[in-house]
């Protein structure tokens, strides 16, 4: 078995430790959100906490590509990771960081294709709605014209934004939360489409291996008549009937040795 290289080493060390620093920085984003009077010292250790995590995941990035054999095929092949470590921690593109980093763990999972996608599409929809409700709640609260003042509004407002149905009961105002909304929008409706194609795989998939177990059994029964047509031929063959009733190869040694039925 071939041995695993220096870098699928390091990245199978670290699969662990960057969960666990993607859930320590969804905290520390949210907590200030959350809670915005909380105090001075829990926002400073918040903002720490997403340095730390950033330093960690740029650290990662730069070891993966110091081990990687083509250095150039790496960074092509791994913008994701790119992503994660380049966009700044500032409002409101550390989401962004935020869900790179949270797709980056998830795509170096050893996981089935089907359990990943699973993974993938149910960890979206939780990180959307959290994270895009924590998202426009930082910017619409203070908005003078804004009615997403707390967090059950905000959640509210997610839900029916990635459902598409939008009652209009809560909407933002400000040009940072309509760009989080066309964000939640488009990404509703590429969840559905792939639910929804996930679904039609699976059916067509289903129908597919019913129809080649059928296919399978018609083949099998056409065989089985086959040998049923050739053993009866090789019956008829050996044991037909010859005069009198007797078996045709006992009928023709009778002839050959001059003995006759009697007559009646």
């Amino acid at each position: 078995m071939k041995e695993p290289s220096r870098q699928a080493r390091w990245e199978r060390r670290t699969q662990v430790p960057l969960l666990v620093l993607a859930v320590a920085f969804a905290v520390a984003y949210a907590v200030p959100i959350v809670a915005p009077d909380a105090g001075e010292g829990v926002h400073r250790a918040c903002t720490h906490a997403e340095w730390a995590v950033w330093a960690a995941f740029a650290v990662d990035y730069v070891v993966r590509l110091g081990l990687a054999g083509d250095r150039r095929v790496f960074v092509r092949t791994h913008w994701l990771d790119l992503a994660a470590v380049v966009l700044p921690l500032v409002q409101p593109l550390r989401l962004l960081r935020l869900v790179a980093t949270l797709m980056l763990v998830g795509r170096r999972a050893r996981m089935a294709p089907q359990v990943r996608l699973t993974t993938y599409v149910a960890g979206a929809v939780v990180g959307l709605l959290m994270f895009g409700s924590l998202a426009v709640l930082s910017v619409e609260r203070d908005a003078p014209a804004g009615n997403i003042k707390n967090l059950g509004d905000a959640v509210w407002w997610s839900f029916t934004t990635m459902t598409t149905v939008g009652y209009g009961d809560h909407s933002p105002t400000t040009g940072l939360g309509r760009l989080v909304a066309v964000g939640l929008m488009l990404s509703g409706i590429a969840l559905l489409g792939v639910v929804t194609a996930n679904i039609a795989a699976w059916f067509i998939a289903r129908f597919e291996r019913d129809d080649q177990v059928e296919r399978l059994q018609l083949a099998a029964l056409r065989e089985l008549q086959e040998e049923v047509r050739a053993l009866r031929a090789e019956v008829a063959r050996l044991g037909g009937d010859g005069p009198g009733g007797m078996p045709a190869q006992a009928a023709s040694s009778a002839d050959q040795a001059g003995v006759t039925s009697p007559t009646p």
